[in-house]
């Protein structure tokens, strides 16, 4: 077989059956994590929930049930948002499975790796403690902005006397200089945690709840999104409990009252030409996903993510 990466290109139905073979992000090529290098961009899973503290684990099995389900949108007409860019699956991240320290440095080294050879990620979770392990390997210094969807900040100062969790990740990311909180927005918060909305604030962050959400709309969402990240590098973190809680079932701490599927959407592509230089979709729980469908939103979403980061590709070779 060729050593030569290929831009992507759809599976064609007639010749594959879509629910046959390993199943790997939109039929894409699978590579062992130690060839990546020559690829745009790489579909990586860190099946990793040691960070849930006391909600519902599961997540681990994230990963393997997003490729799953993404096995169906290869043919789709927009494919043509990706190519040309040489995607590529390495597979998952070879966490230790009851080491948590281990397990971050492992995922650290991994991204780092990545990094070093100037492809972009595309990361299938896991619980929401992996960003941070992942900015910590993505290591661009305190100019990198995020664009965060969730239900939750993630900014307590510790969860059960844990500094590090699922709940802390990015009160820690900012403390690292990991990513510029002047330079991050936050989509579709509901909880009631006052503590970490205010510290999150004090440090600069943009907070767009829900009921703000409701009341200005996606366009000014989007337009206040890309006024607060600008044209500087931006990560993107989307917690599958933004949405809805009709939408994703299967998650470990589903929120009531969260935007649709359409909102997420559309927000995304709003997000068009932006610097993303990586992207990650956590906190699907297949064990309690009895329908798919919170595996299949996700699936969607990393599509979605995917034409942003080839925007970014093809800007690079540019």
């Amino acid at each position: 077989m060729p050593n030569t990466i290929r831009d992507f290109v759809p599976a064609d139905d007639g010749q594959t059956l879509p629910f046959a073979e390993m199943a790997t992000f939109m039929r894409s090529r699978a590579l062992p994590m130690e060839q990546g290098g020559e690829a745009d961009i790489a579909i990586v899973g860190v099946p990793f929930d040691l960070g849930t503290a006391y909600h519902l684990g599961g997540s681990r099995h994230g990963p393997t049930a997003i490729r799953k389900e993404s096995r169906g949108l290869g043919s789709i007409d927009s494919y043509k948002s990706i190519a040309p860019a040489r995607v590529v699956d390495l597979g998952d991240v070879p966490v230790y499975p009851r080491n948590f320290d281990k397990s971050l440095d492992i995922i650290t080294e991994c991204f780092r790796n990545l990094a070093e050879k100037g492809v972009l990620p595309l990361v299938l979770g896991g619980d929401h403690t992996i960003p941070l392990p992942i900015l910590r390997g993505l290591l661009r210094g305190g100019d990198v902005g995020m664009v965060h969807f969730d239900a939750h900040s993630d900014t307590s100062n510790e969860t059960r006397g844990m500094k590090i969790t699922h709940g802390t990740t990015f009160r820690r990311a900012v403390e690292e200089g990991l990513i510029d909180p002047k330079r991050v927005i936050q989509i579709g918060l509901r909880e009631r945690y006052s503590e970490a909305h205010a510290w999150a604030r004090e440090a600069g962050m943009t907070l767009v709840t829900t009921d703000v959400f409701e009341e200005r709309g996606r366009a000014w969402v989007i337009e206040e999104a890309r006024r607060v990240v600008g044209n500087a590098p931006t990560y993107i973190s989307f917690d599958i409990d933004g949405l809805d809680a009709i939408y994703c079932p299967g998650t470990g701490c589903p929120e009531p009252g969260g935007f649709s599927m359409r909102d997420a959407m559309v927000i995304l592509r709003g997000l068009r030409g932006a610097n993303i230089i990586g992207a990650d979709i956590c906190e699907v729980c297949p064990p309690v996903d009895s329908s798919g469908i919170t595996a299949l939103h996700a699936a969607h979403l990393g599509f979605e993510l995917l034409c942003l980061l080839a925007e970014t590709a093809r800007s690079r070779a540019r």
